[in-house]
């Protein structure tokens, strides 16, 4: 068979993940490479992948530099083929089997055949001809008998929402986006998320549509520019997953903060003296977070509630039968949160291991999605970092996160003597759908009690 010129495309990342940012190119212009040889390296929301060369050939051509946003379809390098469409197609499939491990995913979120089939049948990125795409734009994965409706509807398909697998787009969303119905189902789902917003299809007194959160209105900036140098940088990765989930938890969650102090004087010097005795051992650093997560997860027995999540489709509070904490690390790239596993089966050594291993992890960017995922309550901490409180947001879907400050020397009153103390700040925020601020205070004065009774702690299983 001869020659021809193979398109291989970003293929589906799975986990909704619909887009990436190229890290490193494996390969130039006129290499040679094998099958599942190193191609590039993509950073997603998740992890950072190496997509492996579908195919045996030429590379003929390289599409994106790093730092470049690509997509799901886009063309990321042409290869001169020589074995044949089938073979490649299944090439194409291993790379995307390759990446779905590469980011933790199981085997129940993987393609169908069919769908398969129709992802690969999308023409190339040039030949967009005859459809609603504009000429040069990557494909939007649809299979054909949906580009036919859109063609047929007038509908251009990049402005229709998919629901379909790995983002595909649907027949039915394409007749939901030329009736007109696509933006106002979104607003009734927003609606079922916030308390008191309207849904889309509901008018005001004078007709008009309330499909938007009410007296939102989002202006264009100003043009800072005009008014001095300024630096722009594209907010990507790992900051932009962390904005959008950051407004996500603000828009849909009613935040309440609680707070409180913990004396932790006698815990120090527990903590200080194993610290100097388990030196150079795992877990031997014992930072005051270990004992923290073990006091959280005495609290979170007792008042289950904040180990829970809200579905607000089906009004049910979720409450979860297993304790997978999470601890928010600065990585350099931004804020992660992996996640401490079975974290009520470990002791406080083993919690500090733990949280040794996946810092360390974070820091040199070896995070993987399923070190991401699973967590039921989060711990934040600045104190190595400085500062007297703050006020966390709430690491949506969860409803409760657990805010850690530095311990510090402070003058207290006990038995009628002022004397120095140590002590931690913490704030619990919380999702007041779940719970009110009596069983915040309750749940925020078991942690206290414990922290500044180490037996007790200790004695906690």
């Amino acid at each position: 068979m001869g020659s021809r010129m193979f398109e291989f495309k970003l293929p589906d990342l799975g986990e909704g993940i619909h887009e990436g940012e190229i890290l490193k190119w494996h390969v130039q212009p006129g290499d040679v490479v094998r099958e599942d040889d190193a191609l590039v390296e993509v950073e997603t929301d998740k992890a950072a992948v190496t997509i492996p060369s579908p195919k045996a050939g030429r590379v003929m051509s390289t599409a994106g530099k790093p730092g470049d946003i690509v997509h799901v379809g886009d063309v990321l390098a042409v290869i001169e083929d020589t074995e044949g469409r089938e073979d490649a197609e299944k090439g194409v499939r291993r790379s995307a089997e390759a990446l779905r491990q590469g980011s933790g995913q199981g085997p129940s979120a993987q393609r169908s055949a069919s769908a398969d089939a129709a992802f690969l049948s999308a023409p190339a990125a040039g030949a967009l001809s005859e459809r609603s795409e504009s000429k040069g734009s990557p494909p939007v994965p649809a299979a054909p008998a949906t580009r036919k409706l859109a063609r047929e509807l007038g509908v251009d398909l990049r402005r229709v929402t998919p629901t379909g697998p790995a983002g595909r787009v649907t027949p039915e969303d394409v007749r939901k986006h030329a009736e007109g119905r696509e933006d106002a189902e979104k607003g009734d789902r927003l609606a079922a998320q916030t308390p008191g917003m309207p849904a889309a299809g509901a008018l005001s007194e004078r007709g008009e549509s309330k499909g938007s959160i009410p007296l939102l209105d989002l202006e264009p900036l100003p043009d800072f520019a005009a008014f001095g140098p300024v630096e722009r940088e594209p907010l990507r990765s790992i900051r932009r997953k962390t904005a959008r989930r950051m407004v996500t938890s603000a828009t849909l969650v009613p935040h309440v903060a609680h707070m409180d102090e913990a004396d932790v004087t006698e815990l120090e010097e527990l903590r200080r003296r194993e610290r100097e005795r388990r030196a150079g051992r795992p877990g031997g650093k014992l930072t005051v977070l270990a004992f923290v997560v073990r006091a959280v997860l005495a609290g979170l027995r007792r008042f289950p509630m904040f180990n829970g999540s809200v579905d607000p489709f089906r009004e049910e509070i979720i409450t979860k039968r297993y304790w997978n904490i999470g601890v928010a690390v600065d990585s350099g790239k931004g804020l992660v949160v992996p996640v401490i596993r079975g974290a009520d089966r470990m002791s406080i050594v083993e919690v500090s291991t733990a949280i040794e291993e996946e810092a360390a992890k974070a820091r040199e960017g070896k995070l993987e999605v399923s070190d991401l995922r699973g967590g039921t309550f989060t711990i934040t901490n600045i104190g190595a970092i400085g500062g007297t409180g703050m006020v966390p947001i709430i690491n949506y879907p969860e409803v409760a996160i657990l805010g850690l400050a530095r311990v510090q020397e402070r003058p207290a009153v006990r038995e009628g003597k002022i004397v120095v103390r140590k002590i931690l700040p913490l704030t619990l925020a919380f999702d007041h759908r779940i719970a009110d601020g009596a069983d915040a205070a309750r749940f925020v004065n078991e942690i206290v009690r414990l922290l500044g009774d180490p037996a007790a702690l200790l004695l906690e299983g």
